[in-house]
């Protein structure tokens, strides 16, 4: 495609509810950037600068699996994410992918923790420019799946937290 010519940016949003526990219980858990994988689907987080939960500081996620490479058990999907901004007080912060091998360029993501009368949700709102090998269905299919399990993991979390004190 000739410069200016691009295809123009992908535009989605995941939505998952909690059940239960509270935004103000779900927030400090987003709050530590560098804990994602405690949550995410993806066995390692490092911080590789910066101090967690300050605009700035930057992670490392590896091991999560896509459609892409789902059956080659070699393939290790990897990214940079840098935190661009914080609000604790809004229960919303955006980061974006600085480098990474899955082809997710210009990627900018804010997440926000939303207070419900039953517990909570979380909204993860993103925008990529278009992929190899990627539809913006399979991107949509992803998160939503990848968001699910995030959910379920805190629900779970948070419960045990309850049924220990």
């Amino acid at each position: 495609m000739a410069r200016g010519d691009q295809a123009p940016k992908w535009h989605g949003k995941a939505y998952a509810q909690l059940l239960g526990p509270t935004a103000e219980q779900v927030w400090p858990l987003f709050a530590d950037f560098f804990a994602l994988n405690k949550w995410y689907p993806t066995p390692i987080c490092l911080p590789v600068g910066g101090i967690s939960g300050q605009p700035g500081c930057v992670r490392y996620c590896a091991g999560f699996k896509t459609h892409l490479h789902q059956d080659d058990e070699n393939h290790v999907n990897w990214t940079k994410q840098k935190l661009l901004s914080i609000n604790p007080d809004k229960m919303t912060f955006t980061y974006n992918i600085i480098d990474s091998n899955v082809g997710f360029d210009n990627y900018v993501a804010t997440v926000n923790v939303l207070p419900k009368d039953d517990g909570c949700a979380i909204e993860w709102l993103y925008e990529v420019d278009p992929a190899d090998g990627w539809t913006l269905e399979d991107l949509e299919s992803f998160t939503g799946k990848v968001w699910r399990v995030v959910a379920n993991r805190m629900e779970d979390a948070l419960k045990e937290e309850v049924k220990s004190s």
